[in-house]
């Protein structure tokens, strides 16, 4: 596995539509989700069945695999797919581009 501060840079950079490739890939492997579920208005609990846990472990492995911060107040507001997308896109630019 790549060192964590290149995928940061790496994925901070991503477009949104590399990040939703990314993410379907990971809901894909990680849940045996059906592809065809799998677009940004899917919603995580309803649509792909997901529960609060799974989402919890998601990002939590997003956090050590990635180096994604946790932002508790941002987490319990996602409900889509594309609420995970931009919530990566936002934080890990925002970590990639803080000194340090």
């Amino acid at each position: 596995m790549p060192v964590i501060a290149d995928r940061v840079l790496m994925v901070g950079r991503m477009q949104k539509d590399e990040v939703f490739k990314k993410v379907t890939e990971y809901l894909i492997k990680q849940f045996e989700i059906p592809p065809e579920k799998i677009n940004p208005e899917a919603h995580l609990f309803k649509d792909l069945g997901m529960d609060s846990i799974d989402a919890l472990d998601w990002f939590a492995a997003m956090e050590s695999q990635i180096d994604l911060p946790i932002i508790e107040k941002e987490i319990k507001m996602i409900r889509t797919v594309q609420d995970v997308v931009d919530y990566v896109v936002r934080n890990l630019r925002q970590n990639a581009d803080a000194p340090g």
